[in-house]
């Protein structure tokens, strides 16, 4: 499993890529939007992890990009407070997976990314 974390904590996205890693996963981390679309543009991502808050860019853009660049990747997106708690970003974004709180425990986090990955390799 391929992941771009994309996260304005560098802290928090460390946590999660170290706990993702020891899964057997390979971890890419971008601290801003610049950045996210560079490592979209250069490398295959089965799922993102994404700052719904993105601090220095957008992540709404963002999953646009990925989509267009990457449809079959799947993206995870991340908050810390209620932004999209109404379900909104399913409408906005056709790959969106899930909305989490920022302090989900890192083994849940894994496991979704690894649900969802799964999902979309048994569905090909």
């Amino acid at each position: 499993m391929n992941v771009l974390i994309v996260e304005s904590d560098e802290q928090l996205a460390e946590v999660w890529g170290k706990h993702l890693e020891r899964q057997g996963a390979q971890v890419s981390l971008a601290f801003d939007e610049k950045d996210a679309t560079r490592q979209i543009e250069v490398a295959r991502y089965d799922i993102l992890i994404l700052d719904v808050l993105l601090k220095g860019g957008s992540a709404l853009g963002l999953a646009d990009l990925t989509y267009f660049k990457q449809p079959d990747a799947q993206i995870i997106f991340v908050t810390r407070d209620t932004f999209f708690s109404d379900g909104s970003v399913f409408n906005l974004c056709s790959n969106a997976r899930a909305v989490i709180q920022a302090d989900t425990p890192p083994e849940d986090l894994a496991a979704m990314a690894e649900h969802y990955t799964r999902r979309r390799s048994a569905a090909s």
